[in-house]
């Protein structure tokens, strides 16, 4: 089992921290000391667990739009969209809570061409005001099939989103675009003519589920 980079110093921290109480109750001999260890071990686990970060395989291909990340598609929704698809686009928004893998993945091959951070609020990332009002980046890509965009959405209780995409950088269909930490949302913006073969209450996987074929 791989790992997200952005995670080894919160594991680190959690096994030392694990580590620590053990070496304590040890030396105290104490039951107290081996619960507090106990639940610190199982806080290490549950890190570990948290920024897991596997390999993914799936159908490849231009006109498809795979996935962007790990969780449940709770919304399809037409949308104006001015920032970069300038004008009317599908929505697909994906839900991640704390236990899905939280590595993003590029939904298309394309070439970067926008990159939008907005400093916002951390309402529920479920509800509909989270689209406009959380803390969120965009990242636009012009692709064979027209513009695609990606945008990560922090939620009540994520508090960091990481992007390494940058403008002019080709990108291929499923690497690695970033992650958000500890319960977030991605929507994936496509074109209205868009075949969507989805549907609402799918269980998505970042780099494996298909959500539409471009025209």
């Amino acid at each position: 089992m791989t790992f997200a980079r952005e995670g080894f110093p919160f594991i680190a921290i959690a096994s030392l921290l694990a580590a620590g109480a053990f070496a304590l109750a040890v030396n105290r001999r104490s039951w107290g000391f081996w619960l507090i260890a106990l639940v610190l071990l199982i806080l290490a686990l549950w890190v570990a667990y948290f920024f897991r970060d596997p390999e993914r395989s799936g159908q490849r291909g231009p006109a498809l739009v795979i996935s962007p990340a790990d969780g449940k598609l709770i919304m399809i929704t037409e949308v104006d969209e001015p920032s970069f698809i300038g004008g009317k686009a599908m929505r697909l928004s994906i839900f991640m809570n704390v236990f899905n893998v939280h590595v993003n993945r590029y939904p298309t091959d394309g070439v970067v061409k926008y990159l939008h951070y907005n400093k916002g609020k951390f309402f529920n990332a479920s509800s509909e005001k989270s689209s406009l009002e959380n803390e969120q980046q965009s990242v636009g890509l012009e692709t064979a099939h027209g513009k695609i965009l990606v945008r990560q959405i922090a939620g009540l209780i994520a508090r960091r989103i990481v992007t390494y995409s940058k403008i002019d950088e080709s990108v291929r269909q499923a690497d690695r675009m970033g992650m958000i930490r500890f319960g977030s949302r991605v929507d994936v913006f496509i074109p209205m003519n868009a075949k969507i073969v989805a549907k609402k209450g799918d269980i998505t996987s970042a780099g494996v589920t298909l959500l539409a074929e471009l025209p």
